[in-house]
């Protein structure tokens, strides 16, 4: 059976119904969903203020100056405080003109070595086979002398020819037989003619003896021709000079009598003072000699090892502070009171006065504290 027919007046009554039904379905879903949502919300913020909280009670403060420890301790100790400066030494001779030759001919022999040190009748080179001798006097010889001369001259002879033990009689400066008996004892020694007279070439006299010599080496050596009137031989002092190099700032800060230590050339030790500012070197820095103890030779008797020739360049050390042994602690531990006096502290915040020997690099070594005391040192930084 068929249903009747609804007509249009009939049918939208009936849509309205079911639109207002669908709104109030939608409005009661957004009334259920919202709570949701705010409910969530409450929760992540409620978490992330139970996080932060925690994180501001769980998490380190930074430290403060407060928090950081102003000291740190040491323990005092026994070691040596010391301290030195690298320089070089140079060492040099300082030559003078000591002689004039007389003996005229060709250079036959060389006998003495640079810088070797010379005695009465030390031979020194040959002319023609003939030997040319050291003798003490003030009278450079300048004549040939034999029996009936009378001088000056001829007592320097008979002074040299006492010294080698060939004449005994007086030293009067008359050349008589007793005279030429010595000569021709001496010549017989030197393998010459033992004619008893000496000629103004086989002798030079300097006025000190023994001297330390060394030869015109282009003019003194074999095959060489002489003429007479050569100045050959220089005469060196006792030791080399001594000098050492240092920045106008070094040298205003080191006073006189700064022991240096030296090497010598071959292994040996030295040791010198500054002594005299010998001016300024090319590039502005100060020039200063050292001097041996007590005016003794920085070099002793080892100045032979030093090459007459030229300069020779020593490692050494300026001793700035002396090296001293004894309880150290850090100079930074020194406290120093308003009258002057020293004191560390320990660890109990007790102060001991102390008396300072010595202080370098960063040491001090002190009288008035027992090794292992802990000494308080600011911390670094402070």
């Amino acid at each position: 059976m068929s249903r009747p027919s609804m007509t249009t007046d009939e049918i939208s009554p009936l849509t309205d119904a079911l639109d207002f039904t669908v709104l109030l379905r939608e409005r009661s879903s957004r009334r259920r969903i919202a709570p949701v949502i705010g409910g969530v919300l409450l929760i992540l913020l409620v978490g992330a203020g139970v996080g932060w909280s925690a994180a501001r009670v769980l998490a380190p403060e930074p430290p403060t100056a407060l928090d950081i420890a102003p000291f740190t301790f040491v323990a005092a100790s026994t070691g040596q405080v010391g301290q030195a400066l690298s320089v070089t030494a140079t060492a040099q001779w300082n030559s003078s003109p000591a002689g004039t030759n007389r003996a005229v001919g060709t250079v036959t022999t060389v006998e003495i070595e640079a810088g070797e040190e010379v005695t009465d009748g030390a031979e020194i080179y040959s002319v023609d086979l003939r030997p040319v001798v050291i003798a003490q006097g003030e009278i450079p010889a300048f004549r040939d002398v034999t029996v009936g001369s009378v001088g000056a001259d001829v007592q320097q002879l008979q002074a040299m020819l006492a010294a080698l033990d060939f004449y005994d009689s007086p030293n009067d400066g008359v050349f008589g037989v007793s005279t030429k008996n010595a000569v021709q004892a001496w010549q017989r020694s030197e393998r010459i003619d033992t004619d008893g007279i000496v000629k103004a070439g086989d002798i030079l006299y300097l006025p000190t003896l023994p001297a330390r010599l060394s030869l015109d080496t282009d003019r003194v050596k074999r095959g060489a021709s002489l003429v007479g009137g050569e100045e050959l031989v220089q005469s060196l002092p006792e030791s080399p000079e001594f000098t050492i190099v240092m920045t106008p700032a070094q040298a205003q800060t080191t006073p006189r009598d700064t022991r240096v230590e030296i090497g010598g050339p071959v292994g040996h030790q030295w040791q010198g003072f500054t002594s005299d500012r010998r001016g300024e070197t090319s590039d502005g820095n100060v020039r200063i000699t050292l001097s041996g103890a007590e005016g003794a030779p920085i070099c002793g008797n080892d100045c032979a090892s030093v090459p007459v020739t030229g300069s020779a360049l020593l490692s050494s050390r300026l001793i700035t502070v002396e090296s001293v042994t004894g309880i150290t602690v850090p100079t930074a531990a020194l406290l120093t009171d308003a009258d002057g006096s020293i004191a560390v502290t320990d660890d109990q915040g007790l102060e001991h006065a102390v008396t300072v020997t010595a202080s370098a690099r960063g040491m001090s070594v002190v009288d008035g504290v027992t090794e292992g005391l802990p000494v308080r040192v600011p911390a670094q930084g402070q």
